[in-house]
This record gives C-alpha cells, structure tokens and sequence, in this order.
C-alpha cells in the first residue's frame, strides 16, 4: 500500500540519518532482470543467529543488503510488528514487504510468489529451536508461521511440525 511504502521510505531515511551511511537508500527495490529480489535485512551487530539466517535467506534468491541496527525496536514500530510477533532480525522487500524473524526462505519465496490481498508480509515470533539459523543438533520445536494484515489482524500462515517441512 502507498502508506506502506512511505513507512518504508521514512524508516530507510532515518536508519540512514542513524547510521550517518551515505549509501542510497535505494538498497530495496523490486526484482531486477536477473529476477533477484533485493532485500534489507535489519539486525543487530552481535547477533550471530541472524547471520546465520541471512545466509540461509541468500540459498533463494535474494540480494541480500544487511542494515545493522542498534535500535531494531524503532524498525519494527516503524514497520507496525506489533511486540507478540517480534524476532531478533526484520527483513524488507522492495515491494514493501516484512519478513519477521526465522521464517524458511521456501515461505518467504510461495508467498512472495502470490501475496495474499491485505497482508504486509509473514512472522516467525521469538527465536524457535530448529528454525532456519537456529540450529542446534537434531533438536526442533513446532512453529507457526503467521500471516501479517495492514489490518492489524494476523493467521497462522503455515505450521512447521518437523526440521525437514523447512525446505520441502
């Protein structure tokens, strides 16, 4: 939606301002020729799982651009992630779109792939053992995927019962 995208805009404005970075903020934009999708990833510098993660988001394709960020809280007020859906890193297409947490970029790409009308993109809330970048072993923990509205509203998207649903 345009307010969407002036949120986005204003958001990328004042990461920069932050950060003192003279990059353009043009870092998101929409698939280019190599049908690439170019994404910013905004996490802290220490988090090591988020790393993690950004380089299973780089298995898709997605150009990844990563925006570290000592203040993540006003990025997700920014992109309106209320606090029950929050995670430790916050991604952002070109289009406008918010991928919260360690959702499996197989997710990411089906609903990239045919965006549900009304939704502002997908969360994976907290950290959950055995996602994508939270890997420890064979441990797993069931997760559920949820569908973000402009809304406000949410629903479960998807449920991740077993390690090896993540990359079906």
């Amino acid at each position: 939606s345009k307010a969407m995208h002036m949120r986005i805009a204003l958001l990328n404005l004042l990461l920069v301002a932050i950060a003192g970075c003279s990059e353009p903020k043009s870092e998101a934009t929409s698939p280019d020729s190599s049908g690439s999708e170019k994404v910013t990833v905004y996490k802290s510098p220490s988090c090591g799982c988020c790393g993690i993660w950004v380089d299973h988001l780089k298995t898709g394709n997605f150009e990844v651009n990563v925006n570290q960020s000592q203040d993540l809280g006003q990025v997700k007020q920014t992109l309106n992630i209320d606090p029950k859906y929050q995670s430790c890193h916050t991604t952002v297409t070109g289009s406008g779109f918010v991928f919260e947490g360690h959702i499996p970029v197989r997710f990411i790409q089906q609903f990239l792939d045919n965006p549900p009308e009304g939704a502002i993109g997908l969360a994976v809330p907290g950290m959950p053992l055995g996602s994508p970048g939270m890997e420890m072993g064979d441990q797993f923990a069931p997760y559920d995927i949820f569908l973000l509205k402009s809304d406000g509203s949410s629903e479960v998207y998807a449920r991740v019962n077993h390690a090896k649903e993540q990359f079906q």
